[in-house]
C-alpha cells in the first residue's frame, strides 16, 4: 500500500541533537509536503520543534498550503499542533498536560536518583537540567545548552541514564521513565510514550498503520523509538540525519 504519512523522530533523525536541521533537510521536506502528510513526533517541547524543523522548512520556501501538511506531535504526541493557512499560524489541537503535583513528584524523583548515583551535575549558568514540558518532565543530564560534543561524550552507552531511570522508578513507580536523545530521560504518565502519540496520529490524520512510514534513530529495545516498532509500523532506522536525507532522496527520486 502506498504510504500517506512520513513520520519522523526529531533529534539525530532530522537534525543533530537539539540543533537546527540543515538546509538539505528543509529543502527535502518542502518537496515531501507536496506528496505526503509529514509528521514529527518527539519528546521535545513545542519551541524546539519550531526552531529545529519548522524554521528550516520555512526558510526552504514552504508555502502556507504546504505547511498545512506538517504535523507536530510534541512531547511524544501528548500535544498536537497543526498549521492553519488562513490564520497563518500554528494552533493547539489537543493537549494532555500534567498536574503541578505530578510535575513535582517527577522532578524530585529524577534529582534524587541522579544525586544518589553521583551523576548530578551542578551548572554555573541559567540552563535547566530538569524541565517541565507541560505534558512530560525531561531530565537533561548536563543541561540543554551544552555542546553537542559534550552531550555525545557524557553517556554514549546509555548506562548512566538507564541507572538513573531505574532508581527514579524505585522512588516514584507510578510514572514511566524513558531514555532518549543523548543525555535525556523523559518522564511521563503510564501509556503516554510514542505509542500514545502514534495512535493519536492515526486518528487525527485518518490513516491506517500500513499507510505510515516511520524514521527513528533509537529503534532498539529500550530506545524511545522502540514503542513504534512494537506497534508494527514499517520503520527505517537511521543513525544520523544524513541517513534520513539519503532515504528521502530515494523516496523522492532525486540526487
Amino acid at each position: 500500500m502506498r504510504k500517506k504519512v512520513l513520520c519522523f523522530d526529531l533529534d539525530n533523525t532530522l537534525n543533530l541533537a537539539k540543533t537546527k536541521a540543515e538546509p538539505e533537510i528543509g529543502e527535502l521536506s518542502v518537496k515531501l509536503l507536496d506528496k505526503y502528510e509529514y509528521a514529527v513526533i518527539s519528546g521535545q517541547k513545542y519551541d524546539q520543534f519550531l526552531l529545529q524543523i519548522v524554521e528550516p522548512i520555512v526558510e526552504a520556501g514552504a508555502t502556507p498550503e504546504q505547511l498545512s501538511h506538517l504535523h507536530l506531535f510534541v512531547t511524544q504526541g501528548t500535544r498536537y499542533y497543526k498549521f492553519d493557512p488562513e490564520l497563518q499560524d500554528w494552533h493547539l489541537v489537543y493537549k494532555y498536560d500534567l498536574t503541578d503535583e505530578q510535575v513535582n513528584e517527577m522532578t524530585e524523583a529524577l534529582e534524587k536518583a541522579a544525586k544518589e548515583l553521583g551523576h548530578w551535575v551542578e551548572l554555573d549558568n541559567e540552563d535547566e537540567i530538569i524541565e517541565n514540558r507541560l505534558s512530560q518532565v525531561t531530565y537533561s543530564a548536563i543541561g540543554q545548552l551544552a555542546t553537542v560534543e559534550d552531550k555525545l561524550a557524557w553517556d554514549p552507552d546509555m548506562s548512566k541514564r538507564n541507572a538513573i531511570a531505574k532508581k527514579a522508578k524505585e522512588i516514584a513507580p507510578q510514572y514511566d521513565y524513558e531514555v532518549a536523545g543523548t543525555t535525556s530521560i523523559n518522564v511521563t504518565l503510564p501509556g503516554t510514550n510514542k505509542q500514545f502519540g502514534m495512535k493519536h496520529l492515526m486518528e487525527q490524520l485518518n490513516v491506517k498503520k500500513d499507510e505510515v512510514l516511520y524514521f527513528g534513530d533509537m529503534c532498539q529495545p529500550g530506545g524511545n523509538d522502540y514503542p513504534v516498532v512494537e506497534m508494527g509500523f514499517e520503520t527505517i532506522e537511521v543513525e544520523k540525519w544524513q541517513d534520513t536525507a539519503f532515504a528521502l532522496k530515494g523516496i523522492l527520486g532525486v540526487s
